[in-house]
């Protein structure tokens, strides 16, 4: 799944987010890959069947969902 912001710096926020949740939402059924080139996201999910993969991206766009919301809080403190 890719993710376009409309500039780096958002990106980075919500990037650095979701790097600590990596390893820690995987098991032996799905992994995820978290990389950022500038203003775009991209997590590439490898799951095992379907049922993993639905599972996994459930996951990963909730915590989607929190990381842009913090992204967005600290878009007036972050210089």
């Amino acid at each position: 799944m890719s993710l376009e912001y409309a500039d780096e710096r958002t990106a980075r926020l919500v990037e650095r987010s979701l790097r600590q949740e990596v390893g820690g939402v995987d098991d032996d059924r799905a992994t995820t890959d978290l990389e950022r080139d500038g203003a775009q996201v991209a997590l590439t999910i490898d799951a095992a069947d379907l049922v993993a993969l639905r599972a996994a991206a459930n996951s990963w766009l909730s915590l989607v969902e929190v990381a842009e919301r913090v992204a967005a809080a600290a878009e007036p403190h972050v210089g």
